[in-house]
Order: C-alpha cells, then sequence, then structure tokens
C-alpha cells in the first residue's frame, strides 16, 4: 500500500518510494538520509506536529508538512488478515 509518511502507524516499517516537493525539500531529506528505496521506522506519531522516525540507526523528527511529501510503500504483511477463514486443517 503506497500513501504518505504520515498515515503509518507507530512501529511500522515503510520504504521511502517518492518525494513530492521543491529541489530545497529533495535536498534536506537526502542529507537526512531519506532517499528514494530507504527503510523507514515510524518511532512516535501521535496523528499532530512532528514525529519521530529511525532511519539507518538514527533518529529524526520530521515536521508533518514534510511528511505529507514523503510517498512511502509499507509492506502486506502489515494488513490483517481475512476474516472468515475457516481453518481447514482440521476435519
Amino acid at each position: 500500500m503506497t500513501g504518505p509518511l504520515t498515515g503509518i502507524g507507530e512501529g511500522k516499517v515503510a520504504v521511502l518510494k517518492a518525494v513530492h516537493g521543491g529541489r530545497q525539500l529533495r535536498t534536506r531529506l537526502a542529507a537526512l538520509g531519506l532517499l528514494p528505496g530507504t527503510k523507514i521506522e515510524v518511532i512516535q506519531n501521535s496523528g499532530k506536529g512532528p514525529f519521530v522516525v529511525s532511519v539507518r540507526g538514527s533518529r529524526i523528527v520530521i515536521g508533518r508538512g514534510m511528511g505529507r511529501q514523503m510517498d512511502v510503500e509499507s509492506p502486506s504483511n502489515d494488513q490483517a488478515p481475512e476474516a472468515g477463514l475457516k481453518d481447514r486443517s482440521k476435519p
């Protein structure tokens, strides 16, 4: 699933896919180690104000406006399991 970094919950890991901003924003994020393909773990995301992420062993505070301009892909295993499936291993 792809969406803004601000939509990723605490404790989840996502991969940065694209930055939708000007050269200054892309340069700033690159200086912080945030390049396309980088894994990002969300440490703190209260839903308001800045949030904390872990990138390559460093914790970084990202403003919510910056996070909205960062498209990330979260692994599909973060989704809830299918409801209503029966365990067919039992007779």
